[in-house]
């Protein structure tokens, strides 16, 4: 167990050093790079907005889609309840 902690450790360690190395040497200014970051940052939110946003509408189209075959299924079982009564008042008007 201690050895996977230790893998994972140097891991974090080969990441943060990356990641140092990756600013050190970027081809762009501090500015440029925030702006990029700015950037890319304000694409993902609005990528994850039209996301939840598609995502409301199809949950919605489902709802209804769900509400319009429940009311089917409650007028066909109200039809065959109503068959079902019919068909028994006709038996037993028919032995009297």
């Amino acid at each position: 167990m201690s050895r996977d902690n230790n893998g994972f450790g140097w891991f974090l360690a080969g990441l943060g050093l990356g990641a140092l190395v990756g600013v050190l040497y970027a081809p762009k200014s501090g500015r440029e790079t925030r702006q990029s970051l700015m950037d890319a940052a304000e694409e993902g939110r609005d990528f994850v907005l039209t996301k939840g946003r598609q995502a409301r509408e199809q949950v919605g189209q489902y709802s209804d889609r769900g509400k319009d075959l429940l009311n089917a299924q409650k007028e066909q079982f109200k039809a065959a309840y109503e068959a079902g009564v019919q068909a028994y008042r006709e038996k037993t008007e028919s032995k009297a």
